[in-house]
């Protein structure tokens, strides 16, 4: 049966790739934290860029909306 053999590769490509988006939203969610948590302003400034990095990418590949990258960019400029 066709249809369902090429179904069933894309369910399992489907989950592959949403397995792949949670781990790397959770990954920038766990850096915004520990960006926000930060001590000192000089410690913030380190940890700003590549926090910045992994929401861009996140938005590039569309798995949060660019609006929401731009808005968590702007709040965390105030935090360095």
């Amino acid at each position: 049966d066709l249809v369902r053999s090429r179904g069933l590769g894309d369910v399992y490509k489907r989950q592959t790739k949403k397995s792949l988006n949670k781990l790397q939203h959770k990954t920038t969610r766990n850096a915004i934290k520990k960006l926000k948590d930060a001590k000192t302003k000089k410690e913030a400034s380190k940890l700003y860029p590549g926090v910045v990095s992994l929401i861009d990418k996140l938005a590039k590949k569309n798995i949060i909306h660019k609006n929401k990258a731009s808005n968590l960019k702007s709040k965390l400029s105030k935090l360095k």
